[in-house]
């Protein structure tokens, strides 16, 4: 056999090896998350007095260790406060003789279920059914928020799908950005305009949710033409590594953050997916509320990918100048 067909043979059982193991980490990113998921530090405030806190802070701890992260707050109206400013994704009322449990189900239906079942085991022991109010539900349209954990990954997505047709169809780097700012404000308007309007995931604040959108739409597009000009093809990977192969299943969309293994769901809100999910359920439903740190996390992916995409083209500029 011909050293040349063999080199070939040998190239073909190297790809296939090398997308097996690519199948096998992508399957993994994506499956032991859930499944090594479980509540660690879910931030829970309680009303009443210190005694009856530390008690539900020991029987939480005793039931479940570092599920819970408990934090006394003064009143009712405090802890209202906590949650809306998502601070605390639920509070326990114990200062009436009849507890309350307040949640706000669109910071995280997955947690105000758990915290519904929490409240429903303390009733039990205690005999007492302890009502529910919940301060931000999901609008009727979409009562589980559903189109809101299909839709922050489709856009955070949408910008690296739009860098890659911007860097195969257009070659100047003026006409790139052009492209890639463009599309960044179309998409936001376009796809929240869907979520708004089309699934009722959203009932209000459309603007500053666009806004929000066409932020991690940019940050990921630039991320991705940033780092493709940078470094070559390698970039495109590094990008898809960090939107798709850690960026999705660490961003707590379908859950929170707290529900992801520790540390991983902090670093899910680092990257494009789920700080842009974040920014978008704060700007949504919270009328900005807890936006700051996601809205900077998407800053900074937006301000490296623009310092990366302009180091590159000075680079290639003297190239480019010395051709023929």
């Amino acid at each position: 056999m011909p050293e040349s067909t063999r080199a070939g043979w040998r190239q073909v059982a190297a790809v296939v090896g090398g997308l097996a193991v690519l199948m096998t980490v992508l399957l993994s990113a994506f499956a032991l998350p859930p499944l090594n998921s479980g509540p660690h530090d879910i931030p829970l405030a309680v009303v009443g007095t210190p005694a009856a806190t530390q008690d539900v802070t020991d029987r939480l701890d005793a039931a479940q260790p570092g599920a819970y992260a408990v934090t006394a707050a003064g009143d009712a109206e405090h802890a209202r406060e906590l949650i809306l400013d998502r601070e605390v994704y639920g509070a326990l009322v114990l200062e009436d003789a009849e507890p309350r449990l307040l949640v706000a189900s669109a910071a995280s239906s997955a947690v105000a279920t758990q915290l519904r079942a929490l409240a429903d085991r303390l009733g039990d022991e205690q005999g007492v059914e302890v009502a529910v109010d919940d301060l931000r539900p999901f609008p009727a349209d979409d009562p589980t928020g559903a189109g809101l954990s299909a839709g922050a990954l489709p856009l955070a997505l949408g910008g690296w799908i739009a860098a890659v047709v911007l860097l195969m169809t257009i070659r100047g780097p003026w006409q790139q950005a052009a492209g890639a700012f463009g599309f960044a404000v179309v998409g936001g308007l376009t796809l929240t305009a869907v979520l708004r309007f089309g699934f009722g995931t959203f009932d209000a604040n459309y603007w500053t949710t666009a806004a929000a959108a066409a932020l991690g739409i940019s940050a990921a597009a630039w991320a991705i033409l940033g780092l493709r000009t940078a470094l070559g093809n390698p970039g495109i990977a590094v990008g898809a590594i960090a939107l798709i192969l850690l960026g999705n299943p660490l961003s707590g969309l379908a859950s929170a953050p707290e529900l992801l293994p520790a540390g991983w769901g902090t670093l899910g809100q680092l990257l494009p997916p789920g700080a842009t999910g974040s920014l978008l359920r704060s700007t949504a439903y919270f009328d900005g509320a807890g936006a700051t740190t996601p809205a900077l996390v998407l800053t900074c992916w937006l301000a490296g990918g623009l310092l990366l995409f302009a180091l590159g083209v000075r680079r290639a500029r003297p190239a480019a100048d010395n051709s023929p």
